[in-house]
C-alpha cells in the first residue's frame, strides 16, 4: 500500500529488518513516520526519512541489543527495561521496542510494562489511532487495525481504547491531544473531550520535564493558539501553567475586543516559529491579572512587565527549563513595553539605550513588540508599524556610525586606572558607568574628550563638600 510514499522508509530500514526478519523475528515501523508518510504533513517531502525511526518487534530487549550489536555504530540502552533499544547506524537514529502494554500505577509516574507478541494489542496501547498504525517490513503491509487511516482522511482525533484507558496508561496523552488537534488538523470527539476534563487532575503525576518538552512540541506548530484553546478549555492548563486561564478573566483596555487570554493567544501565533519567541508572546502579559487598577471608569496595569517577568521565571523553572532559556524569555517579557516608552520620538540616546537593553534580543524584540499590536483598528495598526519601521531604520543608521551591538565607553578600566592613578576598586567601575552614560547620551566622544571629562568628573568627585 502507498509504495512510491514508503520506500525512502523502506530504503532507511531494509538492513535492520533483513536481520529481523533472519533471525526469525517480525519488524514493524510505527509512529509518526507512517502517519507523516500517508498524509506527507509538515512539509515532509517524499524523498526523505525523518531523523528518528520507531519501531516494535516480537524480539525481547535482549535479543534487539545482540541484532544491533556490531551492525550499528552507536547503542543506548537506558530504555532496556522498558523494552527500548536505540542505535545509530549511517547517521541515521532507529529505536526499537518489545511490543508491549503499559499502564500507571494511580500513585506513581513510572510506567509498569508487560511484554507481548501481538502487534494488534501493542497497538492498542498507542496514544491516538492515527499513531496506531505500523508498517510491517519489509513487504509494507499496513497493519491499521482501529481504523487510523479513515480517521486521518476525516480529521478525527480518538483513541484506540476508551479515552479514560488511554490517559489512565499515561496522562500526558492529554497534553498530547492538544498538539495532534493543532498539527494535523483534526477534531476530537466528544468522548476525548469529556475524558480530558474529567481527568485532567491525572496529569499531577507527570514529570515537570515531560510536560515541559509536550508545551515546546505545541508552541512550533503551525497554529499554537488552536492547541492553547484546548488546554484551557478543558482544565488542563490549569494543573501546570494557571497563569494562562487566569488571563480569561482580565479586560484590557488596549485590545478592547478582546479579553487578555485571546490576545496573548493571538500574538502566539503572529510571531515566528522561534520556540523561546513564542514562550515570551505566551507569557508576555501574565502579569496583568495582578496588576490590574481601576482609574477615573479606566483599567491600568501599571508595571505588569516587570511582575510578569518575575511569574515568568518562576514558572519556567518549575517545569525545569534550562537557565539560559528562563533569562531569554524573562527578558524579552520585561521588554516587551519598552518600545512604547518613547512615544514623542526617538533620540538617539533613546535609541543607543534600546539596543543596550535588547543586546542579541534586539530582533526577537522587535518582532515581539509588532506583533503585540492586534488591534482591529487599521489605522492604529499602520502607525505602530511606521513607527517600528522608523525605528529599525535609526538602529541601521546608528549601527553604521556608532558600532551600536558593542557600545562601550570610550574608555576602559586601564586607561582609566593609568590616567588617574588608582589601584583596581570601585572608583573604577564608578568613573566607567560615567563614561558609558557620556557614550549613551552623546555618542562616541573620542580618546582625547573622554579623558577630559573624566578628568572634571574626578575633580568634582573629590572636591571637598
Amino acid at each position: 500500500m502507498f509504495p512510491e510514499r514508503f520506500r525512502p522508509l523502506v530504503d532507511a530500514t531494509a538492513d535492520l529488518s533483513d536481520r529481523f526478519r533472519a533471525a526469525g523475528h517480525t519488524l514493524y515501523l510505527v509512529g509518526g513516520s507512517v502517519r507523516d508518510a500517508i498524509v506527507a504533513t509538515d512539509g515532509l517531502p517524499s524523498d526523505r526519512t525523518p531523523s528518528d525511526l520507531d519501531f516494535t518487534t516480537d524480539a525481547r530487549p535482549d535479543d534487539i541489543e545482540a541484532l544491533v550489536r556490531g551492525w550499528a555504530d552507536a547503542v543506548w540502552t537506558q530504555g532496556k527495561r522498558f523494552g527500548t533499544i536505540a542505535c545509530l547506524h549511517a547517521g541515521q537514529k532507529y529505536e526499537i521496542t518489545t511490543h508491549r502494554a503499559e499502564a500507571y500505577r494511580p500513585d506513581s509516574r513510572k510506567p509498569e510494562v508487560a511484554f507481548g507478541d501481538s502487534i494488534e494489542d501493542d497497538l492498542s496501547r498507542r496514544d491516538f489511532t492515527v499513531n496506531a498504525m505500523a508498517l510491517r517490513l519489509p513487504d509494507l503491509e499496513l497493519i491499521d487495525p482501529f481504523g487510523g487511516l479513515v480517521d486521518l482522511a476525516e480529521h478525527r482525533l480518538r483513541t484506540p481504547l476508551d479515552p479514560e484507558v488511554s490517559f489512565a496508561d499515561d496522562p500526558l496523552r492529554m497534553l498530547r491531544a492538544a498538539r495532534f488537534i493543532a498539527r494535523l488538523d483534526l477534531e476530537p470527539t466528544a468522548e476525548l473531550v469529556s475524558a480530558v476534563t474529567a481527568g485532567q487532575g491525572r496529569l499531577s503525576i507527570v514529570s515537570a520535564e515531560r510536560i515541559r518538552d509536550e508545551l515546546d512540541k505545541i508552541m512550533v506548530v503551525p497554529v499554537p493558539s488552536v492547541a492553547l484553546w484546548f488546554i484551557v478549555r478543558t482544565g488542563l492548563a490549569a494543573e501546570f501553567l494557571p497563569e494562562l486561564p487566569g488571563l480569561a478573566l482580565e479586560q484590557d483596555p488596549v485590545h478592547r475586543h478582546k479579553d487578555v487570554l485571546a490576545h496573548t493567544l493571538a500574538v502566539v501565533d503572529k510571531t515566528s516559529t522561534d520556540r523561546l519567541l513564542r514562550l515570551a508572546a505566551l507569557f508576555h502579559d501574565v502579569g496583568k491579572p495582578r496588576t490590574r487598577s481601576f482609574v477615573d471608569g479606566g483599567v491600568t496595569f501599571h508595571h505588569h512587565e516587570v511582575v510578569g517577568a518575575r511569574m515568568t521565571r518562576k514558572r519556567m523553572q518549575a517545569l525545569r527549563y534550562p537557565n539560559d532559556e528562563v533569562d531569554i524569555v524573562v527578558e524579552l517579557v520585561n521588554l516587551h513595553l519598552r518600545f512604547h516608552t518613547y512615544r514623542l520620538g526617538w533620540t538617539d540616546r533613546a535609541v543607543r539605550r534600546y539596543v543596550r537593553d535588547a543586546g542579541p534580543l534586539l530582533d526577537q524584540l522587535n518582532e515581539l513588540t509588532r506583533c503585540d499590536c492586534t488591534t482591529r483598528n487599521a489605522a492604529k495598526a499602520r502607525a505602530l508599524d511606521r513607527r517600528m519601521d522608523e525605528l529599525e531604520a535609526r538602529i541601521a543608521i546608528l549601527r553604521e556610525q556608532e558600532e551600536l551591538d558593542a557600545i562601550r565607553p570610550d574608555l576602559d578600566g586601564a586607561q582609566v586606572m593609568a590616567h588617574l592613578g588608582i589601584a583596581p576598586g570601585r572608583e573604577v567601575g564608578e568613573a566607567l558607568g560615567f563614561l558609558l552614560e557620556l557614550r549613551m547620551d552623546e555618542g562616541p566622544l573620542g580618546e582625547e574628550e573622554a579623558l577630559r571629562r573624566l578628568d572634571a568628573w574626578w575633580r568634582g568627585r573629590v572636591a571637598p563638600a
